[in-house]
């Protein structure tokens, strides 16, 4: 049996606690910016991206200026980061329907932000979040990890069970600062690797715990 509302809620109040001003990691000014760094950010650390949104920016200021930017010359700018001859391709397509298709604005819908070139439904809730306030959980990989360590969704569960096991059992109004707490315990405590299981103030409601060590102190 999955994890019920009234334990789960114990267990974001204690999260809560250890993250209380957890938030977007990636660097941008612009609806464009969060965009374009969302999708660069697939299989790569925000850290990475980070490191070469600053030059991208520079090259290439407005979304017009991307549309036509030749292919090489952002491959090489995104050199550093995982898939990013992929990426390269997906940021200028995804610049040039934005300029043909949306007047030059960023898309406010799940399914307007998904008709991008290497937008799904994470990076569409990621936008949609933190430019317009829009309640949505984007399952990430760290989102994923602590789901599942915690018992709120089935081992076997995809991002897409996933998202609707939280938003089922997460009041609407907190949907938003949940998902970057819930980053924030998977990135920096309940790591993939190496959890912080024997310091963590969540043992008692953990089934990865209970599992891992044979005991609980529920």
């Amino acid at each position: 049996m999955r994890i019920g509302k009234a334990r789960l809620a114990k267990i974001l109040t204690i999260i809560g606690q250890m993250f209380p001003e957890a938030k977007g990691e990636l660097d941008w000014e612009t609806p464009f910016q969060l965009l374009i760094a969302v999708i660069l950010s697939a299989q790569t650390t925000d850290k990475a991206v980070n490191k070469v949104t600053p030059g991208l920016w520079q090259s290439y200021p407005e979304i017009e200026d991307l549309a036509f930017a030749e292919l090489s010359d952002v491959e090489n700018a995104l050199r550093t980061i995982g898939l990013y001859k992929n990426k390269a391709k997906n940021i200028i397509k995804t610049a040039q329907a934005i300029r043909d298709d949306f007047k030059g604005q960023v898309p406010k819908t799940h399914k307007e932000l998904e008709s991008l070139p290497g937008v799904g439904r994470k990076t569409a809730n990621v936008v949609l979040a933190e430019v317009y306030g829009v309640p949505a959980i984007a399952v990430d990989t760290h989102v994923a990890r602590v789901s599942k360590r915690l018992n709120i969704s089935s081992p076997g569960a995809d991002v897409k069970q996933i998202e609707a096991d939280l938003m089922a059992k997460i009041p609407k109004k907190d949907w938003i600062i949940t998902h970057h707490r819930l980053i924030f315990f998977g990135r920096y405590h309940c790591l993939a690797k190496k959890p912080k299981c024997e310091i963590c103030p969540v043992q008692s409601y953990c089934k990865y715990y209970q599992n891992t060590y044979g005991k609980s102190k529920a």
